[in-house]
């Protein structure tokens, strides 16, 4: 989904209700991170997202991309 179409309150995890903001906000509260495996880890502790059902797991790391490499 390109990043136009997304907005704040959209739901990324629906087991954990994680939505858009609260993945960048969880990154944003985090220190910088070099890699995106990092900062989906730091997200996850945060947040609990992918810790249900795992099916968001691969559009939190492409939302966690796309926040660092605008």
């Amino acid at each position: 989904m390109a990043m136009k179409e997304i907005t704040e309150n959209y739901e990324i995890c629906h087991c954990k209700k994680v939505t858009y903001l609260d993945v960048e906000r969880a990154l944003h509260e985090s220190k910088s991170f070099s890699q995106v495996e990092d900062a989906f880890a730091s997200v996850q502790q945060i947040t609990h997202c992918s810790t249900g059902c795992g099916k968001c797991h691969d559009e939190i790391m492409r939302t966690i991309s796309e926040i660092m490499y605008p």
